[in-house]
């Protein structure tokens, strides 16, 4: 098993197109590198404080690594199934009345994600007036992610509507064979829903 196959979830893949499985696997592999930058940040700030010679720069570069994680695993976290909607009122309807529900939530995400757009595209632009100390880097730096987030996030909310709407989102998952021979596995998780 390669490691796209380890990092790409296949939960709900009749929703998701193969073509974008590149870019989930790049924005799994950029969420860890931006924890882990992070946390190494963190870890560097509290040794050099403790020693009496601080890196200030330090501070910037871990409140970036912070922000850019959260924006990237929001847009990942969407594709995934995993962030922005509820799937438990979802999951627990059949038929016409899931379809709406699914339709619906799907919808308020990309109104959500239409807002990170325009609104961190026109923070990103104010960024220009603000700098950041030390460094006297232009707040925008911090600021490019949020629209960026917001075209993913509307990619893989339109990937879902238009698969879920042509498919159907109601689809029985795949018994995962990890636990397939557990007494917690039964006949009737491998039904599909009446």
């Amino acid at each position: 098993m390669s490691i796209a196959d380890k990092l790409v979830l296949q939960r709900q893949r009749h929703l998701k197109w193969r073509a974008l499985d590149r870019l989930e696997l790049v924005l799994m592999m950029l969420c860890g590198a931006l924890c882990f930058g992070f946390s190494m940040s963190v870890t560097a700030d509290i040794v050099t404080r403790t020693i009496g010679h601080p890196w200030l720069w330090l501070q910037e570069v871990t409140s970036t690594l912070f922000i850019y994680a959260i924006f990237v695993g929001a847009a990942v976290a969407t594709r995934r199934n995993d962030h922005l909607y509820l799937t438990a009122i979802a999951e627990a309807m059949h038929g016409p009345a899931r379809l709406i529900v699914e339709i619906v939530i799907r919808l308020v995400v990309l109104g959500v994600a239409l807002c990170l757009i325009w609104f961190g595209y026109l923070n990103f632009l104010r960024g220009f007036g603000s700098f950041r100390l030390p460094s006297g880097t232009p707040i925008a730096s911090l600021y490019i992610i949020i629209p960026i987030s917001g075209v993913l996030i509307a990619l893989f909310t339109l990937e879902q509507l238009v698969n879920g709407i042509a498919g159907g989102f109601d689809r029985p998952e795949p018994a995962d064979p990890e636990f397939a021979g557990s007494p917690l596995y039964t006949a009737a998780d491998r039904r599909p829903p009446t």
